[in-house]
């Protein structure tokens, strides 16, 4: 199997339970809730992304014809030393590519696995961090991972409900938008309400990291 990837680059994860980690991300191309085309974000199920997963043509992106091929990649990106690699496969929609092969060839070569997903797709096995995002208007099925990461405000979330399905952490992240202080108000606000709920910053956009 061949893998579209828009972007690979090496950072610090900026949310979530692992914020502040250094982590190789490994970004798809292709997602499942909107096409990437602002044409279409009207009409998609998700409407708020703030990622450009469209093509193939961002640094360290292409088209790789094997797993190996993206392992020995992301290999480079971390660079010597096999202790701690830590790489985060995300999109667009990365289960939508990822199969054992993949996930095979990045624990050959030392990783530690990390997805974001969107939950409408189940995940395969092998994952050592599971995230899932899920976006109002679709159906989650994945339903158990590590860490339920949910951008408020959504309506017709049903945050309720999401506290019965079986991740170990529950986290609400403020949505990157026209109005963020309100977003971070209404944010602070539900885990005050609701403290199963834990808030998350997108830590790497206050640091000017990718």
């Amino acid at each position: 199997m061949s893998y579209a990837v828009k972007e690979m680059f090496l950072t610090l994860q900026g949310e979530g339970i692992h914020a502040g980690r250094r982590a190789v991300f490994v970004r798809f191309a292709g997602c499942n809730l909107w096409t990437g085309r602002e044409a279409d974000r009207a009409g998609a199920v998700c409407q708020f992304c703030d990622t450009d997963f469209v093509g193939t043509d961002g640094a360290g992106g292409g088209k790789f014809d094997d797993a190996a091929a993206v392992a020995a990649a992301a290999a480079a990106f971390w660079g010597p030393g096999t202790a701690l690699r830590y790489v985060v496969l995300t999109g667009g929609e990365p289960m939508l590519q990822i199969d054992a092969a993949l996930i095979n060839a990045l624990h050959a070569r030392g990783f530690e696995i990390g997805v974001e997903s969107n939950g409408t797709i189940p995940a395969v096995a092998g994952i050592d961090w599971l995230c899932i995002s899920p976006k109002a208007g679709s159906t989650v099925v994945q339903r158990a991972g590590n860490e339920l990461k949910l951008v408020w405000p959504q309506p017709g979330s049903d945050i309720d409900a999401m506290l019965g399905w079986s991740f170990d952490h529950f986290l609400i992240q403020p949505m990157d938008c026209d109005d963020r202080a309100a977003a971070r108000e209404s944010a602070i606000a539900l885990v005050m309400e609701h403290p199963q709920w834990r808030l998350t910053l997108q830590a790497h956009k206050t640091l000017g990291l990718r």
